[in-house]
């Protein structure tokens, strides 16, 4: 099993939307840890750690996001675990 650790930024009309709510439910779903906050500049941002099947899951996920958000873009990469997470977490 191949562990990865995704950082994205989401924009669009992605807060007040249930956005940060929702991709904790599809993480938590997919057995997958980090967090999820919004930023000041309306864009949603995200760590999102576990098994890189399950990770390109909610990546692609992203995209779409919760009924209510439109997403304009999605810009992720790839980064070295830094630290473990043991949940996901909404702040």
């Amino acid at each position: 099993m191949s562990v990865i650790c995704l950082h994205a930024y989401v924009s669009g009309r992605v807060q007040g939307v249930w956005f940060r709510q929702s991709t904790k439910e599809m993480a938590d779903s997919l057995g997958i840890t980090g967090w999820v906050r919004n930023l000041d500049d309306g864009r949603v941002e995200l760590i999102a750690q576990g098994e890189d099947q399950a990770v390109r899951q909610l990546e692609a996920w992203l995209n779409q996001g919760p009924e209510l958000a439109t997403v304009a873009e999605v810009a992720s990469s790839v980064v070295s675990l830094s630290e473990q997470y043991e949940t996901f977490n909404v702040s």
